[in-house]
């Protein structure tokens, strides 16, 4: 079974803060995809569309692409709740928005890019969530995937309602019930992080992978300590991520019209030493992917 390629990736700031050291770590570790979320600590969302494309054109004179915006959409509070409190990592203020509209906004921003994707969220945790409570705000998702030809990419989130693998799962088996028979719109596709499950203690199991692995085209990639309860470099803790890969891989290219390559982006959560950990973590993952022979484009 040919399984997919893994199209390699970095979340810019999860190297440094300035476009500078995103711009030479990829040419220092032939990486040709970075990922973009914040540059001097100021969310892309959080900027007007001119300064998103003084940002774009320099990556792009730097021969680099921009696969995903990871946009913090729904890292807020649902209208209405609350949160279950805890921090939250890259959280996001709409009001900070310069657009009366942070998803057309988010979309507008994407397309200065040029990505392919874009990342969102399920709100922050609340008590008596139930994926239906998602369905209106990701049908108009949706819409504006179709209208702009950007996927939506829901990632898997602790501090959010969709935390876990099997969430994930969960909210996908929901909404394509909810709409039977109308297939769900490809344009809504699962962002899988396993570290983040991982972190929750709620590893993923074979019935969720098998569940989600036919709509993945993008994944996060992350490892954990389980024991100090801390994120390190890929490759540095716990989680199989040799196994993890083989399985989401092989349930990938299952799949009636499997998708040939996925995008993995490096996430590596460790700004103690962002630089040298996601450099530690780019070579795992050549390395891990060497093992069970898959090829990183």
């Amino acid at each position: 079974m040919l399984l997919p390629r893994l199209a390699l990736a970095v979340i810019g700031d999860e190297i440094g803060p300035s476009l500078d050291e995103m711009i030479s770590f990829c040419a220092e570790h032939e990486v040709r995809r970075l990922d973009m979320r914040t540059v001097e600590g100021r969310n892309l969302l959080a900027m007007s569309l001119e300064e998103g494309g003084v940002i774009a054109r320099r990556i792009e004179q730097a021969g680099l692409t921009v696969p995903t915006f990871v946009s913090p959409l729904l890292k807020w509070p649902a209208p209405g709740k609350g949160s279950e409190g805890g921090k939250v990592d890259f959280a996001f203020d709409p009001a900070d928005c310069p657009a009366d509209d942070p998803l057309v906004h988010a979309f507008d921003m994407a397309t200065v890019f040029g990505a392919e994707k874009i990342r969102v969220f399920s709100h922050l945790r609340y008590p008596g969530y139930r994926p239906s409570d998602l369905f209106g705000r990701f049908e108009r998702l949706a819409d504006l995937a179709l209208t702009y030809s950007i996927n939506v990419e829901i990632e898997n989130e602790p501090v959010c309602n969709i935390g876990s693998v099997g969430d994930l799962a969960q909210f996908f088996t929901s909404m394509e019930e909810a709409m039977a028979p109308i297939p769900l719109p490809v344009q809504l596709r699962p962002l899988v992080d396993i570290g983040n499950a991982w972190a929750m203690g709620a590893p993923p199991t074979d019935a969720e992978i098998a569940s989600l692995a036919p709509l993945v085209d993008l994944i996060h990639l992350k490892d954990r300590d389980t024991a100090a309860n801390r994120t390190v470099p890929l490759g540095d803790g716990n989680v199989p991520w040799a196994a993890e890969l083989t399985r989401l891989l092989t349930e990938a290219a299952k799949a009636p019209r499997p998708i040939g390559q996925i995008h993995a982006s490096i996430e590596t959560h460790c700004p103690q030493d962002a630089r040298n950990a996601t450099a530690r973590s780019v070579a795992a993952l050549r390395r891990i992917a060497a093992e069970i022979g898959v090829e990183v484009v």
